[in-house]
């Protein structure tokens, strides 16, 4: 058997868990430093809060993260504390009851997912902005906004896969086989965006950044970690999984434009390349295998899956507006500035 090093092998498999930012990640901060002891936590922290706020995005995370790799020095029991599942219960309500008003409805997947394939012409998005005038301190902000993503980007997909049948279970672990690197440790997406940020001059460390990183990039990966953990939810899963893998194709290719301009070296292009090609097969892939088997047998679901894909364009466009309102004004993106590093090293 063949051991094949990587940047991660080094690094450890938990992260200290992230600051506070409000009363009501600093309760759950403060009960996950001691052994779970299954009592109730105060609901009112909840009165009021902003579904999309620092102080509930974190507080969901951290609680969603025990489901991953955990945290040093927690207790793995708190996984499944009833009294903090009760919590993670009360914050996903505020925040599916956001989504659900903000994103908006429907039932026609196709129509959706048409939407999806239509790009405004000039562009004014994120990758618009990385190709045309970033520089290569915006490139790095980017990068570490997107490593709480990227380095568990297949992992929440996963949860997915006992609750599907017939040909859109197996097309899913197509594309997940895919995602993991084709069963070579050293190709999964997860790996090749480790490499990137040690290409960058970033450490690849998991969730090294989580504590710079503002709510509305993870906001975004509390959505996949949500989906995926509700089996309630599998249509929206699907849904959020064909909506990243039909637009990442195109926004692949311009960042993979822009690191070029910026002279960035091959760790960094490589990642978005790699994208370029797969996604374009996934996305046909989600749509007709996976997709249309599984509305096939489980009709009723049209409804979550056109939400799975609404909310998520909802919550990649906060992100968006809030990294080029920070880039346009010369400030930065992320709550506190990376140490800055020359283009190419």
């Amino acid at each position: 058997m063949t051991v094949i090093a990587t940047v991660r092998d080094s690094q450890p498999l938990a992260h200290a868990i992230p600051a506070p930012r409000g009363p009501l990640s600093a309760t759950v901060v403060t009960a996950l430093a001691q052994p779970p002891a299954s009592e109730p936590f105060p609901l009112h922290a909840l009165d009021g809060i902003d579904p999309y706020g620092e102080d509930l995005t974190l507080a969901l995370h951290i609680c969603y993260e025990l489901h991953y790799r955990g945290f040093d020095g927690v207790d793995p029991l708190w996984e499944w504390d009833p009294e903090l599942l009760r919590l993670r219960a009360a914050m996903e309500r505020v925040f599916v009851t956001a989504l659900r008003s903000d994103a908006g409805g429907g039932t026609d997947v196709a129509a959706v997912l048409d939407g999806l394939l239509v790009e405004t012409v000039p562009g004014d998005g994120v990758s618009h902005y990385l190709r045309d005038s970033a520089d290569w301190e915006q490139m790095r902000e980017y990068f570490a906004h997107r490593s709480v993503y990227h380095l568990k980007e297949a992992d929440p997909h996963a949860w997915v896969i006992p609750r599907l049948q017939g040909q859109a279970k197996a097309s899913l672990v197509a594309v997940e086989f895919d995602e993991f690197g084709g069963g070579r440790a050293e190709r999964a997406h997860s790996q090749l965006f480790a490499d990137l940020l040690a290409g960058a001059g970033l450490s690849p460390a998991y969730l090294h950044y989580i504590d710079d990183v503002p709510a509305p990039a993870i906001a975004i990966v509390n959505l996949m970690s949500m989906f995926g953990l509700h089996r309630r939810l599998r249509g929206a899963l699907v849904g959020h999984f064909a909506a990243a893998e039909i637009t990442t194709a195109p926004s692949a290719q311009r960042i993979a434009q822009a690191l070029e301009r910026l002279g960035a070296g091959p760790q960094c292009v490589l990642f978005f390349t790699e994208h370029i090609e797969a996604d374009a097969v996934h996305e046909q892939v989600l749509r007709r295998d996976v997709i249309g088997d599984l509305l096939g047998r489980e009709p009723h679901l049209a409804g979550d899956v056109v939400f799975g894909i609404a909310a998520t364009e909802l919550l990649e466009g906060r992100l968006a507006a809030h990294l080029l309102a920070a880039w346009r004004t010369g400030t930065t993106s992320l709550r506190r500035a990376l140490p800055e590093q020359s283009a190419g090293v």
